[in-house]
């Protein structure tokens, strides 16, 4: 019992130790009237990157298309990366570790 008290006390601890805190190494923006494109990276390894443009400005049909990527490194050490379109289609990630579903 106490093996379990200890133990569940020093979990406790290690979960509330606190993160490496990340810094922004590049941070680059620009959004105008038609759509917007961003791009930050930081020193931990992550990426994202998009852009957006306005479909059938004006129009009953108006829509936000928006594609980008992201990349992350993984507990494992290995770097993911997924590549995305939303669109009306609604949100289509695509990465080599991501699940494809059966062909219908």
């Amino acid at each position: 019992m106490k093996f379990a008290i200890v133990f569940v006390a020093l979990f406790g601890l290690a979960l509330a130790a606190p993160a490496e805190e990340a810094s922004i190494v590049r941070s680059i923006s620009n959004v105008n009237a038609d759509g917007y494109q961003f791009a930050v990276e930081t020193s931990d390894g992550k990426a994202h990157s998009e852009e957006g443009q306005i479909k059938n400005p004006g129009s009953e049909d108006e829509a936000i298309s928006v594609k980008g990527q992201y990349s992350y490194i993984g507990d494992d050490g290995v770097t993911y990366s997924v590549s995305y379109i939303a669109d009306e289609n609604g949100f289509q990630p695509q990465g080599a570790h991501l699940p494809v579903a059966p062909i219908a």
